[in-house]
């Protein structure tokens, strides 16, 4: 990924990035700041956790194309790098066959575990 061709986003604190069902077509790298990964448990919008500087989130959505499991918004000003399909399947396809299938496993694990 060149530096020259990244996209990048810069938010507020509050800023939606995607709400849980979005179709996921983007996994986004936080440069600064801090984002929250959020969900409606019993009516409650509850904090999942925190991605800080470096992290990365919306990740699961670009590896088996379900919709998203949560949301996503700034927890205060933040700047992202956006992670494009077509960019994660530019490095997917350069990557071992066994390391895609673990990733497409892991996922699977994760999901059925938050149902």
């Amino acid at each position: 990924m060149s530096e020259s061709i990244l996209q990048r986003q810069t938010l507020q604190a509050g800023d939606r990035i995607f709400k849980e069902g979005d179709e996921g077509n983007m996994a986004y790298i936080v440069q600064s700041g801090e984002v929250e990964i959020h969900k409606i448990i019993d009516g409650v919008d509850t904090v999942l956790g925190r991605v800080g500087q470096g992290g990365i989130f919306g990740e699961m959505a670009l590896i088996d194309s379900k919709p998203r499991m949560a949301g996503a918004r700034a927890s205060k000003g933040s700047t992202i790098i956006v992670v494009t399909r077509a960019m994660f399947e530019q490095k997917m396809n350069k990557t071992d066959p066994f390391i895609k299938g673990l990733l497409n496993i892991l996922v699977d694990n994760i999901r059925s575990l938050t149902k």
